[in-house]
């Protein structure tokens, strides 16, 4: 019986993929009728489920990146609206499966980025704000603070970081740093992209000489392969990768914190933040930030 369990469990796990890949290759493809069709085929096979719902983000997103923003707030609004009808049968449990919580964070994401795109960041910060409340003790807190962060962190004051844990060498507040230019890489243990960024920014800090790293990241509760870990074993094992991939960044602080990463909105990794010597934010960064293009954000106030 616990064998037919498990694999009812990966067939639909494997449907809940075939329709949300081939939602994106329809998208992908820029054929968004195909995708309204796997969609509504979906919907009468096997009603609104999550799986359903987090296509239908797809296509909200899809239609932002084609810059049709009527028709990626169509969809954006539609997801939202889905996602509040599942989280009553789910009892108001956003994260008591994988789906929705990616669907719903991607519509409210759709939203403010079209508010912005068409002239209306005031209303698009306010609009994210008032999600932020409503889903601050959830899983998607983080991706709407980077929304938040991204339409007005740049001008103010960088938030503080949680400096209690760390490894390397021991991290000051930011306020000790005012007088030098400050770049916060934020990362994981599991992230490709991080690897790449790494030697990036110790490249760059050759041409900068007072330029000061500092390198937060936070627990996610496994190590290599997905292996569960609690937090010490997880702490020694950031640390492994700290040593083996960052071996020019030794000298790096590294906080490990995971308010620090919510209060910056750190769902992408890595996210690079720029910070001049008055200790304002300049550049807030999602994503690998490249060589030319670190050194031209940083010529403007590290020299």
């Amino acid at each position: 019986m616990r064998v037919l369990t498990l694999a009812f469990v990966i067939s639909a796990a494997t449907c809940a993929a075939a329709l949300i890949n081939e939602v994106r290759e329809a998208i992908d493809a820029k054929d968004f009728a195909k995708g309204a069709s796997l969609i509504e085929a979906h919907r009468k096979a096997k009603g609104e489920n999550p799986e359903m719902i987090a296509a239908v983000s797809w296509m909200a997103r899809g239609q932002l990146k084609q810059k049709n923003y009527d028709k990626a707030d169509e969809f954006a609004r539609q997801t939202y609206d889905l996602a509040q009808k599942q989280l009553k049968r789910q009892k108001g449990n956003l994260d008591e499966e994988q789906h929705l919580p990616i669907a719903l964070g991607a519509a409210i994401e759709v939203r403010g980025q079209v508010l912005a795109a068409q002239g209306q960041r005031d209303q698009a910060v306010q609009y994210l704000e008032q999600q932020l409340k409503l889903y601050r003790n959830t899983s998607i807190r983080t991706r709407i603070q980077k929304n938040i962060n991204l339409l007005s962190l740049e001008g103010k004051p960088a938030p503080a970081l949680g400096i209690t844990k760390y490894l390397g060498p021991k991290p000051q507040p930011l306020s000790a740093y005012k007088g030098k230019p400050v770049v916060l890489f934020f990362w994981a243990h599991w992230c490709g992209d991080c690897k790449y960024q790494g030697p990036v920014l110790a490249e760059v800090r050759k041409s900068y000489k007072d330029l000061v790293i500092i390198g937060p990241t936070q627990h996610y509760g496994y190590v290599a392969g997905g292996e569960d870990a609690d937090e010490k074993t997880e702490t020694s094992y950031i640390d492994q990768v700290r040593n083996r991939s960052y071996s020019a960044l030794l000298d790096m602080p590294v906080p490990l914190d995971e308010e620090t990463f919510r209060n910056y909105g750190s769902s992408t990794t890595p996210t690079v933040v720029l910070i001049d010597r008055a200790g304002l934010v300049r550049v807030y960064h999602p994503g690998i930030m490249r060589d030319a293009e670190l050194r031209a954000a940083l010529d403007q106030f590290a020299k």
